[in-house]
């Protein structure tokens, strides 16, 4: 332990206790999302199943509700809905990571944990650190009981890319393709345009056998968080433009040939947008026990023209999305629902008759219906959710600005005509699920302390407290 983490160590819970009384005093604190216990938190990283427990791990700015530099919080879980945070995992303590411990993932063989994430370091000196002054470094930690760290390790650094990178390098992908093959997306910019390399992920310095993923034609300023999902011979991968090419394309999948892994580059497919909310961005997934898929994304957006402002007064900034369970529709379509340990918290006293058009119910409920044409549905008398049957469009819109903190309208096109509804809300977010899974709309939202009204036209529902 050097001296830098060994005061790191002291001073991130120092921080945290001071500044937890004020975080649970704010009444848009979430109840069974994850969230950071002050400051600042983005994107999931390092899913995983071990010791029998889920861990997720999250980029956290625990000094600065704005951001800062970057830790690994940590946090484990039984049911994927009620979580303890751990102390932090990885510390901007090394010459290799010390402007922050950005993103990344994590692989578990042999009863040992491997981190593999990004080590910022801005040299100083007059750069755009875009083009040049950045190290972007691929790191691996390494956990032998997955709540301490054993060891830390520079992998790659600049001069180990492939030629014509710009400095924006982050974000590694590990998965264990086949027995005794482990391969590492790492997205990047290149002078021209966005693309992925892959290479034979080593847990020493060996050096890399790179391949490249792209597309036909250029897409996207910059390729984040890349994301993989085999079942059969389909294979999906997810990307995050922070500066998109197309119009506020923020997470999106596409198709991909089987043999990535193989010899040769490959191309991927067509995009299309996997959620149309508000905040949702970096969803990363693993495989659990059961053989599920599950998904966590970060309920937010770099960038964004609109923030978390009723938080920060209260010290913290952003959470998780419900856990998601994906699964592919009899079109090949990727389903995303929320996983079933939701429905245990349903409470059978709590459920509200279909036929009334308006209940109060608790900041937390679960709202379930099978449209049969237009519905009109309306959260805390200011958010709107409209479904049009001619032309099978949901619109996502805030008519109550106090609500929104500076979000409009959000608008997608289904693929068929809409014939069930799941909305999922907590004391500060709303995730709305249309055709089993087959839309998604992600979105927080800021009502008044107390209970919340929640009103739909054109359908029967029923209504569950949480």
């Amino acid at each position: 332990m050097n001296a830098l983490q060994r005061d790191l160590k002291k001073l991130v819970p120092l921080v945290e206790s001071l500044g937890a009384e004020k975080a649970a005093a704010d009444p848009h604190r979430q109840r069974f999302h994850l969230q950071p216990p002050v400051g600042w938190l983005n994107d999931p990283n390092g899913l995983c199943v071990y010791g029998g427990q889920y861990h997720a791990f999250f980029q956290y700015g625990p000094f600065d509700v704005n951001g800062g530099v970057k830790h690994w919080g940590h946090a484990v879980s039984t049911d994927l809905l009620h979580w303890e945070q751990l102390p932090v995992m990885l510390y901007p303590d090394e010459p290799f990571d010390c402007h922050g411990a950005y993103s990344g993932s994590a692989l578990v063989e042999d009863g040992t944990m491997y981190l593999y994430y990004t080590g910022n370091v801005k040299h100083p000196g007059n750069f755009d650190y875009i083009k040049e002054g950045r190290g972007h470094n691929v790191c691996l930690a390494v956990s032998k009981d997955g709540v301490t760290l054993d060891s830390k390790q520079c992998l790659l650094t600049n001069r180990d890319y492939p030629a014509g990178l710009t400095c924006h390098v982050r974000d590694p992908k590990v998965f264990a393709y086949e027995a005794g093959t482990t391969w590492c997306w790492v997205p990047a910019r290149w002078r021209t345009r966005a693309k992925c390399w892959c290479w034979k992920a080593p847990t020493s310095s060996a050096g890399p056998d790179i391949n490249t993923l792209t597309t036909p034609e250029p897409f996207g300023y910059m390729w984040e968080c890349p994301d993989l999902v085999l079942s059969g011979r389909a294979v999906a991968i997810w990307r995050c433009p922070p500066r998109a090419s197309t119009a506020r394309t923020s997470t999106a999948v596409a198709g991909l040939p089987s043999t990535v892994t193989g010899a040769g580059d490959c191309t991927l497919s067509e995009f299309h947008e996997l959620d149309a909310g508000f905040d949702y961005y970096a969803p990363q997934s693993f495989v659990d026990g059961n053989g599920r898929r599950i998904q966590i994304g970060w309920m937010g957006m770099p960038d964004a023209d609109y923030g978390n402002a009723p938080t920060v007064a209260y010290g913290w900034q952003h959470c998780f999305t419900v856990p998601r369970v994906l699964a592919a529709g009899p079109d090949g379509t990727l389903l995303q629902n929320p996983v079933p340990e939701l429905d245990a918290q349903r409470s059978a006293a709590a459920l509200h008759a279909a036929t009334r058009p308006r209940s109060v119910l608790a900041p937390r409920f679960d709202l379930t219906a099978a449209p049969a044409g237009d519905f009109c549905l309306t959260v805390a008398q200011g958010v709107q959710l409209v479904y049009t049957e001619q032309d099978c469009t949901c619109t996502l819109r805030f008519t109550d600005p106090a609500l929104a903190d500076g979000r409009t309208v959000r608008r997608a096109r289904l693929a068929a005509p809409c014939r069930s509804l799941r909305v999922v809300g907590d004391s500060s977010s709303l995730e709305i699920f249309l055709n089993g899974g087959a839309t998604v709309f992600s979105t927080r939202y800021y009502p008044a302390p107390g209970d919340v009204s929640v009103k739909l036209t054109g359908a029967a529902c029923e209504l569950c407290n949480l």
